[in-house]
């Protein structure tokens, strides 16, 4: 919930200045008010959203976007299950999967956010917690919907606190991930896209994406500057 009509402006025009390398995948998750403004000011870059309605179409859901409004609006992707909605809306793993599920039906990539709050680390149920996260979608989904789809852990200490998971905590959880997938499929899991979102920056970036299961950022505070976020977007280049 950042940036005022003329801020966000000023940071897609600079967005679309940057030199982007064609071997990266780039996006981005403005809000619902700018989204329009930014498919067109960044041809180049995938549109997102940062989440959608339970229901794929239309409905009398007062204050609610559906997957099927997003589309039409030209998303390409949408969060779903970030940290912050199921901490502040009290999102459940079953409202996670059924968005999850809406993304899809309307031709969406649902971005599935995974994480563990700090009490969750401290008590040694890091792995536990996100892999009941991923199997509550693999359950009304179903595995094959992740090859179309992107997976993100975000560890809920490490979002616009400043701590970083080391690029080794980190890797443990994107291993433990994938390995959750290969259990139904070891071809879905492969192919699938894990990010890393926990205060990813310019000075961090290299060494967490040299790590093995790490396929790119989900980038929050950093995503605000644009150099600061072709910083990053070349380092996954690398």
């Amino acid at each position: 919930m950042n940036g005022s009509m003329q801020e966000v402006a000023a940071l897609l025009k600079n967005l679309s200045a940057l030199e982007l390398s064609h071997a990266v995948d780039v996006a981005v998750f403005p809000g619902m008010l700018y989204l329009e403004r930014a498919v067109s000011a960044v041809p180049a870059i995938a549109v997102g959203a940062q989440d959608c309605a339970v229901s794929a179409g239309f409905g009398a859901m007062t204050g609610e976007t559906s997957a099927t409004q997003l589309k039409d609006a030209g998303c390409r992707m949408v969060l779903v299950g970030h940290s912050e909605r199921r901490e502040l809306q009290g999102e459940s793993d079953e409202v996670v999967a059924s968005k999850f599920v809406a993304a899809q039906t309307a031709g969406l990539i649902p971005v599935l956010c995974v994480g563990e709050t700090l009490q969750q680390r401290e008590q040694g149920r890091a792995i536990e917690t996100v892999t009941e996260q991923v199997e509550a979608v693999v359950r009304v989904a179903g595995i094959d919907a992740f090859a179309n789809a992107v997976l993100a852990y975000e560890p809920v200490w490490a979002i616009g606190t400043g701590l970083t998971a080391s690029p080794e905590q980190a890797q443990q959880v994107h291993e433990a991930l994938r390995g959750v997938i290969a259990c139904h499929s070891a071809v879905v899991a492969q192919e699938l896209r894990i990010l890393y979102g926990g205060s990813v920056k310019a000075e961090n970036a290299d060494e967490l994406f040299a790590q093995k299961d790490i396929d790119g950022g989900l980038v929050g505070g950093a995503s605000l500057d644009a150099d600061e976020f072709g910083a990053i977007c070349r380092a996954a280049g690398n």
